[in-house]
């Protein structure tokens, strides 16, 4: 893995901002089951957990689809992206 992608995944902010933002009742009580296990001290550390998973999949997503758009301008291959995926 190169350094710029180790330090996307890795890269802590410094700061922290405040918001506010309403869940569906279904997901509310998801989110306070993950917190009444004790797997997250609270939904913000579980929020934050998410989004960096999140976050971290997408560098991996982009990581694979450069990957793929380099040999398809290669001319290794002739197939598509869509066609090399299925």
């Amino acid at each position: 893995m190169s350094d710029a992608i180790w330090m996307q995944l890795y890269n802590k902010p410094a700061m922290m901002s405040r918001q506010g933002i309403f869940f569906t009742k279904p997901n509310d009580e998801w989110l306070k089951s993950q917190v009444d296990n004790q797997k997250y001290s609270n939904k913000s550390e579980l929020l934050n957990d998410l989004i960096r998973q999140a976050r971290n999949q997408q560098i991996q997503i982009d990581y694979a689809e450069g990957k793929i758009e380099k040999a398809e301008k290669s001319g290794f291959t002739k197939d598509s992206k869509e066609q090399i995926l299925t």
